[in-house]
């Protein structure tokens, strides 16, 4: 099942187009990584879906059913962390999630119950008698997302979660949002590619307001990326007799990397391992050192967005 289906979305600002016929699918219990440079569509993306701006053109849909401008129906299904979030500097995290429990019409008793599972749930328990004001940026973003859950929403949007924070902040934020992704959808927009491959298993490459690439984020780098060869040699006279040799072979997309060494990107990475080898042997060339890369999710945005 499908939490958030999208088609044919378009937004356009003074004339310029933001969204161009944007399609977008994201399954049930996903952790999904919305990726683009910037300007490519994230943001007045994520704000049609939370019907802050209306749409142009297209159909929205949040678990069936339809997201319109100005109707909160589909709202009560999404929990929404913005990149900076915004709270009451002289409350403690208890006042401040009783309030937002009261807003939602929620009992004294199942408010007060909700307020310590998310407290617990985010590391914020030893601090509830302390006024937010004197919160890190990461505590502050571990609020955010106890406000965001206190709903038990069906689908969480996060705007760039992990912005300005040091990598344990990130470490912490990330961890929280793998572990939501039991009881709920997440939907988070980074320019953090490393975020992304730690705890996405779809995403979503935007480019020029459409999904440039989308899917499974495993499937999309075994199908799309190639492996590199790195190989340091002794000499430049060394690493430019290889690259000739390698593409006198054909064995692959081969280029210097400053004076000694030599990337080769592959398909077929066994295969062109073993003929170098060969020719290490055949021609009195002495690498310094070999390192085999994966492909990674950076090359595969590279490679969509230029």
């Amino acid at each position: 099942m499908n939490v958030l289906e999208i088609s044919e979305l378009k937004k356009s600002f003074g004339g310029r187009p933001v969204l161009r016929g944007l399609d977008l699918a994201v399954p049930e219990h996903s952790v999904f990584g919305l990726i683009g440079q910037n300007g490519a569509g994230k943001t007045t993306t994520m704000k049609i879906i939370l019907g802050l701006i209306k749409a142009d053109a297209g159909n929205l849909s949040v678990c069936q059913t339809p997201v319109r401008f100005g109707d909160a129906r589909t709202n009560r299904m999404i929990g929404y962390l913005p990149d900076v979030p915004e709270f009451y500097g002289y409350m403690t995290s208890t006042e401040y999630l009783t309030l937002c429990g009261k807003v939602a019409g929620v009992s004294a008793k199942e408010c007060g119950k909700r307020c310590e599972e998310l407290l617990e749930m985010t590391g914020l328990s030893s601090f509830r008698k302390k006024r937010i004001a004197g919160f890190s940026r990461g505590m502050k973003q571990r609020l955010g997302i106890a406000q965001a859950l206190f709903g038990r929403p069906r689908l969480l949007i996060c705007d760039e979660p992990t912005s300005a924070l040091d990598p344990m902040g990130r470490k912490e934020i990330l961890d929280l949002l793998s572990r939501a992704r039991e009881n709920t959808t997440v939907i988070f927009s980074t320019h953090v590619l490393a975020d992304v491959e730690r705890i996405c298993d779809q995403i979503a490459i935007l480019k020029d307001g459409r999904i440039a690439l989308g899917g499974d984020l495993e499937r999309l780098r075994e199908a799309g990326g190639s492996d590199t060869l790195r190989v340091e040699l002794e000499s430049e006279t060394d690493a430019r007799h290889l690259l000739s040799l390698c593409q006198e072979k054909k064995l692959g997309i081969c280029a210097l990397e400053g004076r000694h060494t030599l990337t080769l990107r592959t398909a077929e990475i066994r295969k062109t391992e073993a003929e170098l080898f060969t020719l290490f042997g055949e021609h009195g060339l002495m690498p310094v050192k070999l390192e085999r890369e994966e492909p990674t999710l950076e090359n595969l945005f590279l490679e969509v967005v230029q």
